[in-house]
């Protein structure tokens, strides 16, 4: 992914107001992001744990999305796996996040995905999940990357239609 600047990211969001694009908390450390090892940018609201943030190019521009993330629940020590790079984490490594659609119409696209939107780092294997966190596949890295850019695009697709 190329570097982005926040003012282009508070541009991309297609799901929320001019004025609460602007409110919404960019990452401070976009210097210091390794963009060549991302397909999208994604984070957490630090100062609100129960949203998060993916923008990615899409149809040939740049999409945000502003994420809710669904109440965890208590005790679950069971694997789940996110659905765009198909890491799997125990605990509340996965989480149910939701997108607004665009329009005011209140429908939601809803997609397990890494609680911390690390894909990315997760699939390059910059980041570690520990034990059966990445499945053994004889699939090549840059076919794993296309899998996991083809499954932001179908969520982005679906948020955006």
């Amino acid at each position: 992914m190329r570097p982005l600047a926040e003012p282009e990211i508070r541009a991309s969001f297609v799901n929320c107001t001019k004025g609460e694009a602007k409110r919404l908390a960019v990452p401070r450390d976009l210097n210091t992001r390794p963009w060549d090892d991302l397909d999208f940018l994604g984070w957490q609201d630090l100062a609100s744990p129960g949203r998060a943030y993916l923008v990615a190019e899409h149809g040939g521009r740049l999409v945000g999305v502003a994420l809710r993330r669904a109440a965890p629940h208590a005790g679950h020590l069971r694997r789940s796996m996110c659905s765009l790079c198909l890491t799997t984490h125990t605990g509340d490594g996965v989480a149910l996040l939701t997108a607004r659609r665009p329009g005011g119409g209140g429908d939601s696209v809803g997609a397990y995905i890494c609680t911390d939107l690390a894909c990315s780092l997760y699939l390059r294997g910059k980041k570690d999940v520990g034990p059966g966190g990445r499945m053994h596949e004889s699939l090549t890295l840059d076919e794993k990357i296309g899998r996991t850019a083809a499954n932001v695009a179908d969520f982005l697709e679906k948020v955006t239609q």
